[in-house]
């Protein structure tokens, strides 16, 4: 969404371009409106690329299509890249949106970039104002055989161009074979550029394309020669596009690397379901004592020996059970009142009272606690 011609380099598929020219806001976003009005009809989402730079007119018009429509299937992402650049990338997302789903394609636009060497060959950087420069470099400026290399991708950065170093000093090189893309207003002044960086990049093919419009916008000057280095390799752009780690939104469904989401603005994303608890065995111990009572798991084979009866056939009343301490209850489980009251250590929920054993009538067992008749368990 800003005057940036398109490179050419990706072919015939190239992305839709607004050059957002006008004399007020609507004359200026009403093709991008229409536009976007057009694409949500047929269930497509729009994904909207402009300058961080030039951005005021670029977000007033999405947001205007975004609350005109009622819709959050349109997201803008800015970008601070150099126009030549961002012309590429472009081309580049609206190649491989066919195969994409929008938050991968929206997730792409801030990947692609770290696969270039984008940047331009500066003759002073006094009007340099979208890359951060020091004093050094104002001070280099006044000299008059000083140049410098302003590179904007992967990282924004400004380096005295010292011919013996230019290769040394790359922040990035992309992967063989190199293609390099070049463009400059005035041809006269790339004597410089053509006896170094190129040697340093060693690209396969060099291509000189058109200027862009913004160009002296964006670099602060009409002397520079700007250029984007990328890699031809056939499978460069499924090799960005595998790099993204992305998790879908909670809101909209759509992929996202980075929050919050470029479409529904939400900040959060979807996580995997809890595995389900293991249900513990027959014989496996139980957890600490709840509700103030010790509850023993079945032991051996299951089956518990009978107290012997008395002399006269009666058996003796049942003993007291003894009685603990109370314990806290942990902090899962049901609350008071919320569900039985010996619960187990899992969720399920556990076997009716009626099926609970009464501690049998008969004097108490020296060195054994009383056990239920029936083996407890944990199946359904």
């Amino acid at each position: 969404m800003a005057d940036i011609p398109s490179t050419g380099h990706v072919g015939e598929v190239r992305a839709r371009r607004f050059t957002m020219h006008g004399d007020g806001i609507g004359e200026r976003s009403a093709a991008f409106v229409t536009f976007a009005q057009q694409e949500i009809d047929t269930g497509r989402k729009v994904v909207a690329l402009y300058p961080a730079w030039r951005a005021t007119d670029a977000e007033r018009a999405i947001n205007f299509a975004r609350g005109s429509l009622r819709t959050d299937h349109i997201a803008g992402i800015a970008l601070d890249l150099s126009p030549l650049a961002l012309s590429l990338v472009a081309d580049q997302l609206a190649y491989l949106a066919p195969y994409l789903q929008p938050g991968m394609v929206a997730a792409l636009c801030g990947e692609l970039p770290k696969h270039l060497l984008a940047g331009a060959w500066l003759r002073t950087v006094a009007g340099l104002s979208t890359i951060p420069t020091t004093l050094k470099h104002h001070v280099g400026s006044l000299a008059p055989t000083v140049s410098f290399l302003a590179y904007c991708a992967p990282t924004q950065q400004v380096q005295r161009m010292r011919p013996a170093d230019v290769a040394a000093t790359l922040p990035f090189r992309p992967v063989q074979p190199v293609q390099l893309l070049c463009s400059t207003p005035d041809p006269a002044h790339t004597d410089v550029f053509d006896d170094h960086l190129p040697q340093a990049v060693q690209p396969v093919a060099t291509r000189t394309l058109p200027v862009q419009p913004l160009g002296p916008v964006y670099w602060g000057t009409p002397k520079y020669v700007e250029f984007v280095a990328l890699s031809a390799h056939p499978q460069a752009l499924a090799y960005a596009a595998s790099s993204i780690r992305a998790s879908a939104c909670s809101w909209c469904g759509e992929p996202m690397s980075a929050k919050p989401c470029p479409f529904c603005a939400a900040n959060s994303t979807r996580t995997a379901s809890r595995p389900p608890t293991r249900r513990p065995g027959p014989g496996t111990p139980q957890g600490p004592p709840r509700n103030g009572r010790a509850v023993e798991g079945p032991l051996g084979g299951g089956h518990t020996a009978a107290a012997p009866a008395s002399p006269n056939g009666h058996r003796p009343a049942p003993m007291p059970a003894p009685i603990a301490e109370p314990v806290a209850d942990p902090p899962r489980g049901p609350r008071p009142g919320t569900g039985p009251s010996h619960g187990t250590a899992d969720a399920s929920p556990a076997p009716p009272p009626a099926t609970l054993a009464r501690p049998l009538e008969g004097p108490p067992l020296t060195g054994r606690a009383l056990r239920p008749e029936i083996p407890r368990t944990y199946s359904r």
